[in-house]
């Protein structure tokens, strides 16, 4: 749970995050949204994984990311808990 609060942590990633509710993009569409290298964002992007927010799969030579809405699931349900709900 702790790799998951440091990632949600950064505006950066909480960027990443929402631009992949909307579709599964891939590391070059990502970068266009933002000032940064690549080594910068692929630290993100690793971070993300770690935490298990966002999946990444092999598609020919480009490598698509796209949420995981099942750990996001997760936490809502861990929320409800600790609420007593």
């Amino acid at each position: 749970m702790n790799d998951l609060f440091k990632a949600l942590a950064d505006p950066t990633r909480r960027k990443i995050l929402k631009m992949l509710k909307k579709k599964s993009l891939n590391a070059g569409d990502i970068l266009a949204h933002f000032d940064m290298k690549g080594s910068s964002l692929n630290h993100h992007l690793t971070i993300l994984k770690q935490a298990g927010l966002v999946m990444s799969e092999k598609r020919g030579q480009n490598v698509i990311y796209s949420i995981n809405t099942t750990v996001f699931q997760e936490v809502l349900e861990w929320i409800y808990d600790i609420k007593g709900e």
